[in-house]
């Protein structure tokens, strides 16, 4: 099998999974219990808030431990309407994000969805054209999940405050695969997702900036601070700060590799002499390729590259089902000869040279035939 699907989830780092062991076995005392074996839990769970927020130059205390990222979405969002914020967001965000935007809107605060460039960007100048104010709540990806393209976080949060709103970015498809400095951006809040970076599934963490307001997002026991109740998943928490320390040590090595990786395909493709685009445009994400295919279908590659052991998919791993066009695909405006031959490729250190080369010969050879 040629996994070429990281987007949709990793594969568990064996240091993350080591990391983890003990609290699954031996260290599994209740971490908000006062007695001496629950100590150790306790001292886990400090110590990966720590590390999580040194991987993003975060303050330990500004990490809040989550279910994983549609919770984190939900949360950031949720959380501080209200105020009675009006949300500002885009056509091509992941559906954790609009999915939300679309129940808040009808409750009745008003959504704003800014479309983006045809190139796969929403610019400083589309934001800075919307009804901006100081009662708004920004909320736009840091990298698109489809497409991988890296959106101008700094410069859009920067117009956010200049009108006095909150900025929240998307990062599950961002962190551990490109540097995240969250007082450089001076972003409000971060939303991220340990399986994308080889950790365990089921775990993530919101970033909130010190002095942001926020409702809790789950009552109950005093856990995050009283922000987020629940018994602690010691053992994930533990295996998702333990990937994303490995992940971030490796950005730049993993940056190049992997960008070896997708021009090995892409030229491959291109020799061919088959008719196909790249969606989006640089900056990319190394490694996640959005390619469209004229006069073919996404389903049908996707199935035919199945049969030959190699699992991609049509797009978001969220939407798989509908055979439609997806909605990045739609707000960026691809031709409907591309885009319904849509197929998503995305590699990660665990994928090889030969397995990029068998990837391209396979598509070549599925469409000739």
């Amino acid at each position: 099998m040629i996994y070429a699907d990281n987007a949709a989830t990793t594969r568990l780092d064996m240091d993350a999974f080591e990391a983890m062991k003990p609290f699954l076995f031996e260290d599994y005392g209740n971490a908000s219990q006062p007695y001496s074996f629950s100590r150790t839990s306790k001292r886990a769970l400090r110590e990966a808030r720590q590390a999580i927020a040194y991987c993003i130059n975060a303050e330990p205390e500004e990490i809040f431990f989550t279910s994983g990222g549609t919770e984190s979405n939900n949360w950031a969002i949720r959380g501080c309407l209200e105020a009675n914020r009006s949300i500002i967001t885009s056509e091509f965000e992941h559906h954790a994000v609009l999915n939300v935007c679309k129940r808040m809107e009808a409750c009745g605060y008003p959504v704003t969805y800014l479309h983006p460039s045809k190139n796969g960007f929403i610019t400083p100048e589309i934001l800075d054209n919307s009804i901006l104010n100081d009662e708004n709540l920004v909320s736009i990806m840091m990298v698109n999940n489809e497409i991988g393209t890296i959106q101008p976080i700094k410069k859009l949060c920067e117009t956010a405050h200049k009108h006095g709103g909150l900025f929240h970015t998307d990062a599950v498809q961002a962190a551990g695969h490109i540097d995240i400095d969250v007082k450089d951006l001076n972003i409000d809040m971060m939303s991220c997702s340990a399986h994308k970076f080889n950790g365990p599934k089921g775990v993530g963490f919101l970033y909130i900036k010190k002095g942001i307001v926020m409702l809790p997002y789950m009552e109950g026991g005093a856990q995050e601070s009283g922000m987020r109740a629940g018994t602690e998943n010691v053992a994930s928490i533990v295996g998702m700060a333990a990937a994303l320390a490995k992940n971030v040590a490796a950005i730049n090595d993993n940056w190049e590799y992997l960008g070896k990786l997708e021009q090995t395909i892409i030229r491959r493709l291109q020799v061919s002499g088959l008719d196909f685009i790249r969606n989006g445009s640089e900056p990319y994400v190394p490694g996640n390729l959005s390619l469209s295919f004229k006069g073919f279908f996404g389903e049908m590659l996707l199935h035919r590259l199945d049969l030959l052991g190699i699992m991609a998919s049509t797009g978001s791993a969220c939407n798989s089902r509908n055979t439609q066009i997806s909605h990045v695909l739609n707000a960026i405006e691809t031709d409907e000869k591309y885009a319904l031959g849509t197929i998503r490729i995305s590699l990660s250190r665990n994928n090889t040279n030969d397995e990029a080369i068998k990837i391209a010969e396979s598509l070549v050879s599925i469409m000739k035939k």
